[in-house]
């Protein structure tokens, strides 16, 4: 989210998801995720010592993690955004589905890499921006119906192609970006929002309308929804997209991109080609 810019209410946040865990936490986005995150981690060829999870709404990642690190400490993120690490001093800072409610993306990946020892690792996952399409265009349809107009109903999630950015802005080396789109199937999309006051995952926008949605906005919504967006069986769809994110602290050691005219090694030749000069045609055969 563009810095200084406030789109989420973070004590309300709060507040969310200490009534998602009295109410009986659902966790399985979260749980994937960890399960997720534990994999890709195996892959790199790495001992990490000392290792944070930031911001984590649920101890998952930890377990996930547990003797595969060295040790791994959970880190709160502030009302105020801060991340209260040394600077330098871990070689891992992992994240799951915590990014995305944050109103500074770029100042609290600062911090993060500020808080890498060179060639550290951070690795994390967060909600992207086609996550719950779906209830968001049923929303949008029935309020502009019914109500003659529309409010913020659904999170406003960051897109893929601005994150890469976000990295390198951060001051990380070797950025990564990619995501999956995960497809969850319910009987009724009053399901579908249980669930998501479930996760803490409720509205908890700044610029949210305060006062109650209209019973006849809530069923043209459900309406709608399973009209578009229902299986041949009658389940109805929702789409929740996790993007990862990884980058490392820069280090001497890394691999470096080459300079502009420094490769020993022309293009054509690589694939075997005939390179034609700019302004010429290629002839025929």
């Amino acid at each position: 989210m563009p810095a200084g810019s406030t789109i989420f209410d973070r004590t309300l946040l709060r507040a969310r998801q200490r009534r998602a865990l009295r109410l009986g936490a659902e966790t399985f986005l979260l749980d994937r995720v960890a399960a997720e995150l534990a994999e890709r981690l195996s892959a790199v060829l790495r001992q990490f010592d000392r290792a944070a999870d930031v911001g984590t709404p649920t101890d998952a990642v930890c377990r996930a993690l547990a003797g595969k690190v060295g040790s791994i400490e959970p880190v709160e993120i502030g009302n105020d955004e801060a991340i209260r690490i040394p600077d330098q001093s871990l070689n891992l800072a992992v994240s799951a589905l915590a990014l995305q409610f944050v109103n500074d993306l770029p100042g609290v990946l600062v911090q993060i890499r500020r808080a890498l020892k060179p060639d550290g690792l951070f690795l994390a996952a967060m909600v992207g921006g086609e996550s719950l399409i779906e209830l968001r265009q049923s929303f949008a349809q029935a309020e502009s119906e019914v109500d003659g107009g529309l409010s913020p109903r659904v999170a406003p999630f960051a897109d893929l192609r601005d994150l890469g950015a976000l990295l390198q802005r951060a001051g990380f080396a070797l950025p990564v970006i990619d995501s999956e789109r995960v497809a969850v199937r319910y009987g009724t999309v009053f399901k579908l929002m249980h669930d998501l006051r479930r996760m803490g995952a409720a509205n908890a926008l700044v610029e949210r309308r305060r006062t109650p949605l209209r019973r006849a906005t809530m069923l043209r919504m459900a309406e709608i929804y399973g009209e578009r967006f229902s299986d041949p069986d009658g389940k109805l769809r929702a789409t929740f997209e996790i993007v990862w994110l990884s980058g490392w602290a820069p280090d001497p050691s890394q691999q470096q991109p080459l300079k502009p005219g420094s490769a020993r090694t022309r293009l054509a030749d690589a694939l075997n080609t005939t390179e034609i000069p700019a302004g010429e045609k290629p002839g025929p055969g």
